[in-house]
């Protein structure tokens, strides 16, 4: 199956109108200019790199409905509660994710470069996006970048049904000598609720696997567990699955690990209380935490050394013997990378679904746009 037969049914729109829609959107529902540039400059990075669970898509239920509850504000106020010459703690007073996270990204760099290591922690954030479009950035910087979040309740402990730690990814990213970087990104959980929002735009079913009940049953009714997910009447397995003949508890601990250095670093809020609801069943903000980490590799090794030594990784990796009946070997990013270079010439996907999400948002606003489905 070809790229593009993948996307059957979707039409294929421009990434510069796709931007200028999102960017509009967010201004036109108070984002002001220069932090709507930010978080479109996340979104469509997702979209340009095939990742279609955290770009488009999520404009509208994740931004755009949470600023029209009153749980996200528009404004973005950024304190620094604590700062060293490696280190730093920031407050983002609920504002919008990407725009705290790349300012936390952009401190952990400069300190990197000035002292060889740089770690910042933040706090009171929300959802930022893409984890790997920060770690991205400390690799244009010639360093290896690490970060981690927090999330809505999601994942249920080995063992376990109800749904507890959010699909916290743990990411990491570093410059190579080849066209792309390394970037590993990738959530906790077997699957993440951004792929099952796809799995719903699409009508399709979900493997099983992917989410238990409170019985401990897998479930495939794609809709009714996005419902029930944020009810707390299903889970997300942990990656390695359910139990621990498959090794579950790895997907457990490591979205433990995250939990932790997103919460108890900055004093921040954790599990139930990032669940966006109170006691009485009203929406409430998500308090999110983030960690962002970057290391000068100059400060080890000539830069030169380090990516020359990580391609040659990477390819020995990829010249390995294939299974049979599979193509090929991938290494992290390079799927990415190929999808980048297709859709920067063909444009994005939209399915039918977020067609309807697009002209409902041109019809709120009156913005001026010609979609290629009019």
């Amino acid at each position: 199956m070809s790229y593009a037969d993948q996307y059957k049914g979707c039409h294929w729109i421009d990434f510069p109108l796709l931007e200028s829609f999102m960017k509009q959107c967010l201004v036109k529902i108070g984002v002001p200019e220069a932090d709507a540039d930010i978080v479109t400059d996340v979104l469509i990075e997702s979209d340009k790199r095939g990742i279609d669970s955290h770009g488009i898509g999520r404009l509208k239920p994740i931004y755009l409905d949470r600023i029209d509850a009153g749980i996200l504000n528009t404004e973005t106020k950024i304190d620094v509660v604590k700062e060293t010459e490696t280190t730093a703690v920031l407050d983002g007073n609920n504002g919008m994710g990407h725009v705290v996270a790349r300012k936390a990204m952009e401190m952990a760099i400069q300190k990197a470069k000035d002292k060889g290591l740089g770690m910042v922690a933040v706090r009171n954030s929300t959802h930022y996006g893409i984890a790997g479009y920060y770690t991205t950035m400390a690799s244009d910087a010639g360093m290896v970048g690490i970060t981690g979040t927090n999330a809505r309740p999601s994942i249920a402990p080995t063992h376990g049904v109800e749904n507890m730690l959010g699909t916290n990814p743990l990411t990491f990213g570093f410059p190579t000598d080849e066209e792309f970087p390394f970037v590993l990104d990738c959530a906790t959980s077997v699957s993440q609720r951004g792929k099952i929002e796809m799995y719903s735009r699409s009508g399709k079913k979900l493997p099983a696997g992917w989410v238990i009940d409170r019985e401990g049953k897998t479930r495939t009714d794609t809709d009714q567990v996005l419902v029930d997910l944020t009810k707390g009447k299903a889970a997300l397995a942990p990656f390695g699955g359910l139990g621990e003949d498959t090794a579950g508890y790895k997907g457990y601990g490591y979205a433990t690990v995250v939990e932790v250095l997103c919460a108890a670093l900055q004093n921040g809020s954790y599990l139930k209380a990032l669940g966006g609801f109170d006691e009485n069943g009203n929406k409430i903000p998500y308090p999110l935490g983030h960690f962002f980490m970057a290391i000068d590799i100059e400060h080890f090794v000539p830069l030169t050394v380090f990516k020359a030594i990580a391609g040659a990784i990477m390819r020995d990796l990829r010249a390995s013997e294939v299974a049979p009946g599979a193509e090929r070997i991938y290494t992290a990013g390079e799927k990415e990378h190929e999808a980048r270079l297709f859709r920067m010439e063909h444009g994005c996907p939209v399915p039918e679904a977020l067609q309807n999400v697009m002209n409902t948002c041109r019809e709120r606003w009156n913005l001026d746009f010609q979609y290629p489905w009019d």
